[in-house]
């Protein structure tokens, strides 16, 4: 190898570039922040989802097996299933629009305390 100094000095690190990593990644930690959910884990929109198809499939369901049971006992064969169905129906509905009707909890406030 030859100790002569090359031709062309390498190319140093320019302060501009410095400055748009440095920009960069003040804009990444800013976006991050601002997309990052404010609520951790399950919010109340999901709760209330997950409450609204359980009270329809609840109620359904168990207007069914109960029209159901009442087919087996008297012995009137498609009439207690429909009832029964009619009724779940509309138990579920009515529990759905009662839960719709809540007044939410305050954000500050959990579900159990008292106001």
């Amino acid at each position: 190898m030859s100790d002569e100094k090359p031709a062309r000095e390498p190319i140093q690190e320019d302060a501009r570039i410095d400055a748009l990593e440095a920009r960069l990644r003040a804009a990444r930690e800013r976006e991050e922040e601002r997309n990052r959910r404010l609520v951790k884990g399950v919010d109340a929109n999901y709760r209330s989802g997950d409450r609204v198809l359980a009270n329809l499939l609840g109620g359904i369901v168990g207007g069914l097996v109960i029209g159901f049971a009442i087919d087996a006992l008297l012995g009137i064969a498609p009439w207690g299933l429909l009832a029964g169905l009619f009724l779940g129906t509309g138990s579920a509905f009515r529990s759905i629009i009662l839960s719709a009707k809540a007044r939410p909890a305050e954000p500050d406030q959990g579900p159990d305390s008292d106001v």
